[in-house]
């Protein structure tokens, strides 16, 4: 596949540069997709037939103070790459989030269900597809959640390894529920989507739904650790973004990826055994 993979110096990123070749990735030190001359450019001189874009504003309290770097990456840089794709004839693939549902609802959410973000990073996402849409109707938003993968020191499950083994106490929020999902897994489903030419919005996370709480003593056990995991309420933890209690999603258009459990399994064996 002749491909680029813009923001490939992240998790998500480098498991598709693995699927894709080395020569698609283009980190953000490499070319800002707020710079839309730079996109333009890098296009032009490469000709992809693809472009698969993980670069995103991630953190999702610091939105809250930050909300024009927000925009800038996840709704500007989208549509920046939207109409450079769509003037090279490229297919684009553009990555977003469960965040972009309010949580309320007492089942997964599908592709149909009418988004209502409840802060900055949400909104901003949330904008970032719309302007890839309407400038591209042919391109295609991925939404998954909890994304996890790789050893950059940055995803939840790592964070949880990193304090288990330092010895300090876990105590993590048990009324938000969302799909783990393993880059490994997500970065396969993406390129098979690409390859199928699938366009709009489709939904791709793991199979079955869990509590930060419960993904937590996964961990741990997974680890072998025998680390105590407190399970504590959204109101005794509070930040300065809403999160979604209902953070989990389902699809109408294509299967789950693997059981949540499974993926994780995998992925803290390696970790051991690198």
């Amino acid at each position: 596949m002749n491909a680029l993979v813009l923001g490939a110096g992240g998790q998500l990123g480098r498991d598709i540069v693995r699927l894709v070749g080395d020569d698609s990735a283009l980190t953000h030190q490499q070319v800002s997709i707020t710079d839309a001359a730079a996109v333009e450019e890098v296009l032009a001189a490469r000709r992809p037939e693809v472009v698969f874009n993980c670069a995103a504003y991630n953190a999702v309290d610091r939105a809250e103070s930050e909300p024009d770097a927000a925009f800038a990456i996840n709704a500007q840089g989208p549509r920046n790459i939207a109409v450079a794709c769509a003037r090279h004839g490229a297919g684009f693939i553009h990555f977003s989030t469960n965040f972009v549902f309010d949580g309320t609802l007492d089942r997964p959410y599908v592709e149909t269900d009418e988004p209502a973000p409840l802060g900055v990073y949400a909104r901003s996402k949330l904008e970032g597809e719309r302007a890839v849409l309407a400038v591209m109707p042919s391109a295609l938003v991925v939404r998954t959640a909890a994304v996890y993968g790789g050893t950059l020191g940055h995803s939840f499950p790592e964070r949880i390894l990193q304090r288990a083994r330092s010895g300090a106490p876990l105590r993590v929020v048990a009324d938000q529920r969302v799909n783990p999902t393993c880059t490994v897994d997500l970065a396969q489903a993406a390129v098979e989507l690409a390859r199928r030419h699938e366009a709009g919005v489709v939904h791709a996370v793991a199979e079955g739904c869990c509590g930060w709480d419960e993904l937590a003593r996964a961990v741990v056990e997974e680890a072998g650790l025998g680390v105590a995991v407190e399970s504590v309420s959204t109101a005794a933890y509070p930040t300065p973004a809403a999160r979604p209690p209902n953070g989990c999603l389902s699809s109408l258009r294509q299967p789950p990826l693997r059981p949540w459990r499974q993926a994780l399994e995998e992925w803290v064996r390696k970790l051991a055994n690198p």
